[in-house]
């Protein structure tokens, strides 16, 4: 069963929604809707290194904020709720210096109010390089 609100949507509309954002200058793209996760994945570049080469943390936090968000939309109505990130934590297991990585939530809890994911990213080899925890206020929407 799926925890998707808005039935319907495909990677080609996520990837179009995420134009002219910071997704898009980071080279995000959705690779899979599953029932209860979403993935992103994430080229790791120069536009994603720090000084030593190594994919940045803040990259890695914005991957893992991005698919968290998205996924939270996901999961409301959005006629009548918008959603916003309260509060993100992101543990750096390991570094990469080149390649893919991509970020995978799951729901910890989609309460009426909250949300809360888990997010995994992992390298091309499966190998975790992020623990991400992100905790997503559900609003009323102004009319």
């Amino acid at each position: 069963m799926s925890i998707w609100k808005q039935q319907g949507l495909t990677l080609a509309d996520l990837n179009a929604m995420n134009q002219h954002t910071l997704g898009a200058t980071l080279a995000m793209e959705f690779t899979e809707i599953g029932a209860d996760f979403l993935k992103l994945r994430m080229p790791v570049n120069s536009n994603t290194h720090q000084p030593y080469g190594l994919l940045h943390g803040g990259a890695s936090a914005a991957l893992a904020e991005t698919v968290g968000s998205v996924a939270s939309w996901m999961c409301i109505d959005s006629e009548k709720q918008i959603c916003v990130g309260m509060e993100i934590n992101c543990n750096h297991i390991r570094g990469i210096r080149q390649g893919f990585v991509t970020a995978t939530a799951t729901p910890l809890h989609l309460g009426a109010t909250s949300h809360v994911w888990d997010i995994r990213i992992k390298d091309e080899a499966g190998k975790l390089i992020c623990v991400s925890r992100l905790t997503v206020a559900v609003l009323k929407k102004q009319q």
